[in-house]
């Protein structure tokens, strides 16, 4: 089993000072978890979404991760493939330098960057986010089989051209795609890239989730894969604080977790701005709980389908705590079928001493555990 961290450069008050520091910050933790043994580091793509994630330029923040460390992998958790955020041969060459200026360490994730906020940044036509990350993913896929990439797709016609430079990993650094539904789940598996499962639901929704994947593996035919190479990682998503103070890391996770929620709920589901109140661990689950009911209320109101996954920001069931809560907690996920356990440290309230000393944590006690397990 693999161990990650994931940023999502997250930022409660975003003053530019603020704004600055934190990206600092988040190469001090990216720079540690290498120390602490972790395996790869993760940076998504969003743009605009104030408070929720300020990194926009992933390639640039990794680059210079790349640059300051010599193991950690370095994963783009995701790109934003529309392809008037990003054409799918651009991707090819800045993931092909990344890649063999890091030796070999990059891996590429795919997403849509599908809020109404970010589509309308960059002209991006919502209707045809999907079909575009797919065949961004095929284009990127064979773009390195032969001396010249050649496309003729249902959305894209690319006449022969050289994608330059080469990549380190051949034929192309592991694909990746952005799951947090069962058909994501499945289209992953079709297209035989690894999954990316970003949801806060929990060990039970997390082995549902493996299973729906490994029945799509299972039933799939080699006619859909993206490449020559077949990817079935399964990383699923750990909100995580960790101190020798257990009480005290679960109120600061509960509350990172929260903002994390009303984040999400105002880009994606229509919300206020995230509140910043601060109270105490008990108050803040009861907090999330009377929020939940209000998202359940106002898709009921729009005559949307409620399932369980709509509300999953809001369970406050992670590895916080002790080091020996979370190994209990990751004993939860390994067992529900991760392959690597992506920790989510980097909320928009948690301190750096707080992010920096849970790092620490896990790489002296939680992941020496599970490595001395194997």
């Amino acid at each position: 089993m693999k161990f990650s961290v994931i940023f999502e450069a997250q930022l409660a008050d975003p003053t530019v000072e603020r704004e600055h520091q934190l990206f600092h910050d988040c190469v001090e933790q990216a720079i540690l978890a290498e120390e602490m043994g972790f395996d790869r580091i993760w940076a998504v793509e969003h743009h605009s979404l104030k408070w929720y994630a300020h990194m926009s330029a992933p390639e640039i923040f990794l680059t210079w991760v790349a640059a300051r460390t010599s193991r950690i992998r370095i994963g783009h958790g995701v790109v934003c493939m529309p392809f008037r955020f990003n054409h799918p041969a651009r991707v090819a060459e800045r993931a092909a330098t990344l890649d063999l200026l890091s030796g070999g360490r990059l891996d590429l994730g795919a997403g849509r960057g599908g809020t109404v906020q970010e589509t309308s940044l960059c002209g991006v036509d919502r209707e045809r986010t999907a079909q575009e990350v797919e065949e961004a993913l095929r284009i990127i896929g064979k773009a390195w089989e032969k001396e010249e990439l050649e496309h003729h797709g249902p959305l894209l016609d690319i006449d022969p051209h050289p994608i330059l430079p080469r990549p380190a990993q051949t034929p192309h650094p592991p694909l990746f795609l952005a799951c947090s539904r069962t058909d994501t789940l499945r289209q992953a598996a079709e297209l035989g890239v690894g999954a990316l499962v970003m949801g806060f639901a929990g060990p039970e929704s997390i082995a549902e989730m493996r299973g729906a994947y490994d029945a799509a593996i299972a039933a799939r035919t080699p006619e859909r894969f993206v490449s020559s190479v077949v990817n079935d990682h399964f990383s699923v998503l750990c909100p995580t604080i960790v101190l020798d103070d257990g009480e005290r890391a679960r109120g600061i996770g509960i509350r990172g977790q929260r903002f994390f929620a009303q984040s999400i709920g105002h880009w994606y589901g229509g919300a206020g701005i995230p509140d910043e109140a601060v109270v105490d661990g008990a108050d803040e689950a009861a907090e999330m709980s009377r929020a939940a009911e209000q998202v359940v209320a106002r898709l009921n109101e729009q005559h949307i389908p409620v399932r369980p996954t709509a509300t999953a920001t809001f369970n406050a069931d992670h590895a916080y705590g002790t080091a020996a809560d979370a190994i209990t907690y990751v004993e939860r996920l390994r067992d529900a079928g991760a392959d690597e356990i992506m920790c989510l440290i980097q909320m928009g309230t948690v301190p750096q001493e707080a992010c920096m000393e849970t790092l620490r944590q896990w790489g002296e006690t939680v992941i020496p555990y599970f490595r001395r397990a194997l």
